[in-house]
């Protein structure tokens, strides 16, 4: 795969999810070997650019995060780095003028949509990521693995001690076609009974039914229903994609995860790279 940035600088308005603020977001071309860098416009200058390292990535119970040396952080960066992982975005300047990305609709829909048609590709390759031997890493009952296998597949098994939502579990082939019909459009989702908590930590206070799915012990809350029967599980899957995307090259190989979430999924890119470094 060849590195690719976009053509030209494009601005989007939203919420975030937590402060419930209006979030002006700038995605600007960047050189070729850029990576993807964040950038705090709101915040002094040298102090602002964060960028995806793994000493950067912290408070990871509801979300990726990051947080550079100065304490400069942007939060919940997952949707939008699964959107990038799907186009083949490595390098890209991204702006914002608040600590969070916008939630938009729960998704990684509206990322796609801004970015797949303005996409410029380098002539230099990327090196991809091969898994060449089983990688394995589990807390409690929560685990992802890691196989050999020709192409980038996805298993993912979730399961909830609650009245509606139980266990689900998909398996998919990662390209952009699949990406966008069966992935982009899952919305992420939480509990009702979580409602007061967060907002009581100053949580969620954008969160609405136009931008999560409530989940209510008999059924979800929100008017239009699902977008599929098994969204919850999708949104996992795409939420596995973004987190695997801090190591910015594509994957070859069949990722199996069972009740994992992000800080398993962060575990798994820490292994990944311990392979890489003694291969």
């Amino acid at each position: 795969m060849k590195r690719r940035t976009i053509t030209e600088a494009i601005k989007y308005k939203g919420v975030g999810i937590h402060k419930g603020e209006d979030i002006i977001l700038r995605l600007k071309p960047a050189p070729v070997d850029t990576g993807i860098v964040f950038k705090r416009v709101d915040l002094e200058e040298g102090k602002n650019i964060i960028k995806i390292e793994m000493n950067n990535i912290f408070e990871l119970t509801r979300g990726t995060n990051l947080k550079n040396e100065y304490g400069a952080s942007i939060y919940t960066i997952e949707h939008f780095m699964s959107a990038l992982y799907a186009l083949g975005i490595t390098d890209l300047y991204v702006e914002v003028d608040g600590n969070e990305m916008p939630i938009i609709d729960g998704s990684a829909r509206v990322f796609i949509e801004l970015v797949e048609s303005k996409i410029k590709e380098y002539d230099k390759e990327v090196e991809e990521i091969v898994i060449k031997e089983p990688i394995y890493v589990s807390k409690g009952d929560k685990y992802v693995i890691g196989l050999p296998y020709d192409g980038y597949k996805i298993t993912y098994s979730i399961n909830f001690n609650h009245s509606y939502l139980k266990s689900q579990m998909l398996e998919v082939e990662v390209n952009l076609e699949n990406y966008k019909n069966e992935i982009s459009k899952a919305r992420t989702f939480g509990f009702d009974y979580e409602i007061e908590f967060l907002k009581a930590n100053n949580l969620a206070l954008g969160a609405t039914l136009d931008n999560g799915i409530l989940i209510q012990k008999d059924g979800v809350l929100n008017p239009g229903g699902l977008r599929y029967e098994d969204e919850f599980v999708r949104h996992k899957i795409l939420d596995i994609i973004g987190d695997l995307k801090v190591l910015n090259r594509p994957i070859k190989g069949h990722i199996i995860a069972v009740k994992a979430g992000h800080a398993v999924h962060n575990d798994f890119v820490r292994e990944i790279l311990k392979h890489i470094e003694n291969k």
